[in-house]
Order: C-alpha cells, then structure tokens, then sequence
C-alpha cells in the first residue's frame, strides 16, 4: 500500500526523490511556495529576444559521476558546454581560472609551463597551513595575483575581508600551467538544450507525483504524513525560533542590449570600485542558438534579509554555533529528512544535489534512512 509521502520544493532535491518513490508505486505529494518549479535553476524564455534566460543567476551542469549524467539525460537533451570566465581588473580582460595566458598577460611576460610554475612558486607565500581565504591565496599564487582577481571580488560577494573566510573556500578553485580556460575539469559538461525548467518539469512527469504550486508546507502537520522530505530552510522548519542562519544572496539587476554585449557568458569584475561582481549574458549559455537581442544580469551581493532569496551559506563561527542547535533538533524528529542545499546549510552543486536525492530515495525506500543522509556540519 502506497505511503503517504510530502515533499516540499519543487526544485531538483524534491523533483528526483519523487521520481524514485513514484516509480517504486508511492503517491507523493510536493509544495511549493513559488509560482513556479525548478528552484533556483529555473529557466523561462524571454518573450521579446527569444533568449533561454536564467532567472535566478547561471547553472552549468559539469560532473564526473557518469549515473547522474545518464539520469539528467533521460530528461533533457544535453549539449556541449564549456564554460569559459573572463575578468575585468583595471581596464585589462584576462582569463579565469588563473592559467598560464592570464600570467603571461598579467606579468608581460611569455613563460613555458615550467617557468611559469617556478614564477608563481616564487610569488607564493610560504605559509604551512593556511587558516584564511587570504592566507590561502597568498600560499597559491602570491601577493599580485591575489590583489588583482580574489580580494576584491571576494569582499563584494561575502561582505567582509578575506582574513575572516576559511581557506576551504578559494582550496576548490584550480590553477593551472597551460592554455586551458574550460572553469571546470569534469568528464561531463554542458547545458539542458530546452533550459532546466523543462528537464524538471520531465522529471515530475509521473502520474504517481502532484505538484502543488504558491502553497505552502506547513511544519506543524509533518505529523500527519508517513513521510516528509525537507528541501526548504533548516531553519525555517522551526520557524527560526532559535536565529536565522546567515547567507548572501544576490540582486540580479536585468538589462538588455541590441546585439553581442560582452562577447562571453561571464564577465567577473575583480575591482572593488565596481559595485557588481559580475555580468552575465544569457544568449551565450546556448552557443547553439542565434539571438540578435540580449538579455543581461549584473550581480549585486549582500546580506540575505528574512525576504530575500538565500543562496550561499555563511557557515562561519556563528552559523556553525546554531546550525549545531538546529541539526540536534532535527536529528530527534521521526518521519522527516532534510535534504539539498537549503535544508542541509551546504553549497551544492547540481550533480551533487541530484546523487545526493537519489541516494535518499534508495535509502527510504530501503529503510535506512534518517535526518540527513549527509551531516551538514
């Protein structure tokens, strides 16, 4: 006999463990408090350029996990991807991550591979173990390259001085003593071709699923279901009767152009003096398509207010104190799970967000599952 099994959000976490149970024969049932599905990958087509537009800032999809590859393209049609950042610092366009063309152009010089590493070492800083964001670029890559691409596009997009930031934050970014400037280094890269929105819509396309849009989940009635899976705010589940945990979010501010405005997807601005940390242009996330007119977003980072959107976690001493409290409060409910990037405090990536549900659904289905598959400390 089917369950009766909530799922709140309608964004990727929610979306795949109500695919798995639906296809194991139970009933589930997802609120949504937005107007829409997709979470923060949601993609809509602008009505006036015909641009695949990324409502709430770009998602690539990049992962080396070939069963989650295989699991998106059973939803969408995937093409080729390569997602190459420019920088803007001091009136000069540079390549990211830092390769050997941003150093050759950044230091006039033409280094071979080797040279170039024996350089950089030079520049580096020897400090043992790097505790900050700071200390840990000044280990990578020295004073110049640090001031110039990391301390002032950090400091607008956390809001604070990198000496207050872990190191583990700038560990994940790669550098690298050749010409490639793909960002990432995974096997599989690339873009849903019809946006994600319609990849997600595929995957809640089972008549075992019922989707309920603008409705919120109440916390207080989790009693009534066998089974309530949590993608929404840790926090929020108590009502953050205990604080709220800090995150940045952003302020997409949307213009348009006639034509190619900056001639790449993203553009970062690594200058303190400019407001936004970067601009994106949409019509470049599918190099595949022709669009005459464009559609932009500067990226403004601050504080996330009770109303704004939440997008990357604090985690700093603080938050760790009172995520603590709540994750021990979760841990004593029977019948409901956290999950994804909201209800774990984590940053995510897609492919991590989509193991980690499949992972979920395999585990309840398997009677094995808890609080958190995942601890999010």
């Amino acid at each position: 006999m089917p369950q009766k099994i909530a799922l709140v959000g309608a964004g990727l976490s929610g979306a795949v463990i109500a695919r798995e149970l639906a296809e194991a024969g139970q009933a589930v049932t997802i609120f949504e408090s937005r107007d829409l599905i997709g979470g923060n990958c949601h993609t809509q087509r602008d009505a006036d350029t015909g641009v695949m537009v990324h409502v709430y800032g770009p998602h690539i999809f990049h992962t080396n996990d070939d069963e989650v590859w295989d699991y998106v393209n059973r939803f969408a049609n995937f093409l080729p991807y390569k997602n190459r950042v420019k920088s803007t610092v001091g009136g000069q366009v540079y390549s990211l991550p830092v390769n050997l063309h941003t150093i050759n152009q950044f230091f006039g010089t033409a280094l071979r591979p080797d040279e170039a590493k024996t350089f950089i070492q030079g520049k580096a800083e020897a400090i043992a173990d790097p505790q900050t964001f700071e200390e840990q670029a000044l280990a990578f890559v020295g004073q110049d390259l640090y001031e110039a691409f990391f301390k002032g596009y950090t400091e607008k997009q956390w809001g604070c001085s990198p000496t207050e930031l872990p190191a583990s934050i700038l560990k994940r970014l790669p550098l690298r003593f050749n010409y490639d400037d793909n960002y990432f280094f995974h096997v599989h890269q690339g873009m849903p071709e019809h946006g994600y929105t319609d990849m997600i819509a595929g995957i809640l396309d089972h008549p075992g699923i019922t989707v309920h849009l603008n409705t919120r989940f109440d916390p207080a009635t989790a009693g009534e279901w066998d089974h309530v899976f949590w993608s929404g705010p840790l926090d929020g589940f108590f009502g953050f009767d205990q604080g709220r945990l800090g995150y940045r979010t952003l302020e997409f501010r949307e213009f348009r152009y006639d034509g190619d405005y900056q001639g790449c997807a993203v553009m970062n601005y690594g200058d303190r003096d400019v407001p936004y940390t970067r601009i994106t242009e949409h019509k470049h996330f599918a190099p595949w398509e022709d669009h005459q007119g464009s559609v932009l977003y500067e990226e403004h980072s601050h504080a996330c207010g009770p109303d704004d959107i939440p997008y990357y976690p604090i985690r700093m001493v603080k938050e760790k104190e009172l995520l603590t409290t709540y994750v021990e409060r979760a841990q004593q409910l029977k019948g409901v799970t956290f999950v994804g990037r909201l209800g774990t405090y984590r940053y995510l990536d897609m492919d991590v967000t989509i193991r980690e549900a499949l992972d979920t659904a395999r585990a309840f289905k398997s009677g094995s599952l808890g609080a958190f598959l995942a601890s999010p400390l």
